[in-house]
């Protein structure tokens, strides 16, 4: 791949292709057949953000595979998401790997220094959507966002919601993560003047039918600028959110 590289500079240097069309080579750029996984070398070229480890369903063994395919390519940081204890254990012990366990994410390397347009507020309904909140945080903050976490904060106590005005009204995004009956999107969704990202989570008693209540009422908020990603989704939300922050960035 670096002699394809060294010669489309060339071409570029003599003039043979424009600069433009240099880039549009490079997008195309192969991936790395591992045999299990096809690890996509240049997506962070592509998209401006390197591909990230679903841990899940893998092995601990495939995901160190990828993880020193990732390294051996100059992939300086590295994130993985719903990675076991287990998984971490053993990826751990063949490269260096800071493991949240409460949001069972990896993270090869170290996070960057926000560069962001502003803040990403991450709130939730209750205590218990946190590992669902750390997720999207941590998710945020590897992406180079700044980041207040506003937790337990549900409809329940509105008074506690409140009492954050100056951080809801500054912020560039919000995510609004809860369970139950999900109304802490539309509140905040009332109150910000920037997009909300509402997560549903899969907390609550029995009728909320792991999360499909909160996702419906999340679906059919009557506030303005309110989007919804899938159940217990922190790392969708906490990708969007940080997309969002650096639109300005990219212009």
């Amino acid at each position: 791949m670096n002699s394809d590289i060294r010669q489309l500079l060339e071409n570029v240097k003599s003039g043979v292709i424009t600069i433009d069309d240099a880039v549009l080579e490079l997008k195309k750029a192969p991936f790395e057949e591992l045999g299990y996984a096809k690890v996509d070398m240049h997506r962070k070229l592509r998209q401006g953000a390197a591909e990230v480890i679903y841990g899940a369903g893998k092995t601990p063994e495939q995901i160190l595979g990828i993880v020193k395919k990732m390294v051996s390519a100059g992939q300086e940081r590295i994130l993985i998401t719903r990675m076991s204890e287990e998984a971490a254990s053993y990826v751990g012990a063949g490269v260096p790997l800071d493991y949240h366990k409460d949001a069972k994410i990896g993270i090869v390397g170290s996070v960057p220094e926000a560069t962001g347009i502003g803040t990403i507020v991450v709130a939730t309904g209750g205590t218990s959507d946190i590992p669902v909140a750390e997720e999207a945080a941590l998710t945020a903050e590897f992406l180079g966002n700044k980041v207040v976490r506003l937790y337990d904060v549900g409809v329940a106590g509105l008074h506690r919601l409140l009492s954050h005005m100056d951080e809801i009204m500054n912020a560039s995004v919000i995510i609004a993560i809860a369970g139950m009956e999900g109304a802490l999107a539309s509140v905040i969704g009332g109150l910000a003047d920037c997009p909300v990202i509402a997560v549903p989570t899969s907390v609550g008693y029995g009728a909320s039918y792991q999360g499909i209540s909160a996702l419906l009422s999340m679906l059919n908020s009557c506030a303005s600028g309110v989007t919804v990603v899938n159940i217990d989704n922190g790392f969708g939300a906490g990708y969007s959110a940080s997309m969002i922050n650096h639109m300005e960035v990219r212009s």
